[in-house]
């Protein structure tokens, strides 16, 4: 099984990586479906800071691999000979995904917190920031976790700055190529 991770700040596109994997056939287990589940199964609303809570207290009680390696039964479970990881947020879980997968490959998007601001302004998500501030706070969160270190640990990088269309093709060049696609 190959398995590729996506890891990026938020709103940095790793969603529509993910898009473009499914439009190729490949399956995509999002790490963040973990969270949400738990965030629902506590009766809490989806918002930022309820799955930051949780997602910080499972990291506290089960170590800061733990998101990946409740992932890694899904990832399993696909029985799929190519399969993207989406929402990676820090290099622990790198690890744990290096260990458990061979060959397992990192893609970094790479976003400048302007640009994302604008997408989050735009998704309408129940968990997105919607000021400045919130986004940073987030961000710090997140790089706490320690994705600035999983991004410098990518294989590959793409930036998103540009047209959407200039990014899906990078983007689909890239999957074809790691999944050893026409």
């Amino acid at each position: 099984m190959k398995v590729i991770g996506i890891v990026g700040m938020p709103a940095s596109g790793k969603g529509e990586v993910s898009k473009i994997a499914r439009d190729l056939g490949i399956p995509v287990v999002v790490m963040g479906d973990a969270i949400r589940e738990r965030v629902k199964e506590a009766g809490l609303p989806l918002t930022d800071a309820n799955l930051g809570a949780v997602a910080g207290r499972l990291r506290a009680d089960l170590g800061m691999d733990a998101i990946a390696r409740i992932t890694i039964p899904a990832i399993e479970a696909t029985a799929a000979p190519v399969v993207l990881v989406d929402g990676i947020r820090g290099d622990y879980e790198v690890t744990a995904f290096r260990e458990h997968f061979a060959g397992f490959t990192l893609i970094g998007i790479v976003s400048s917190f302007e640009t994302r601001y604008r997408r989050l302004t735009n998704r309408g998500r129940s968990d997105d920031s919607l000021t400045p501030e919130e986004l940073q706070a987030r961000d710090e969160r997140e790089l706490g976790w320690g994705l600035g270190r999983a991004l410098e640990e990518a294989d590959y990088r793409i930036a998103n700055e540009g047209a959407l269309d200039e990014f899906t093709t990078e983007a689909r060049s890239l999957l074809r190529r790691l999944g050893e696609m026409p």
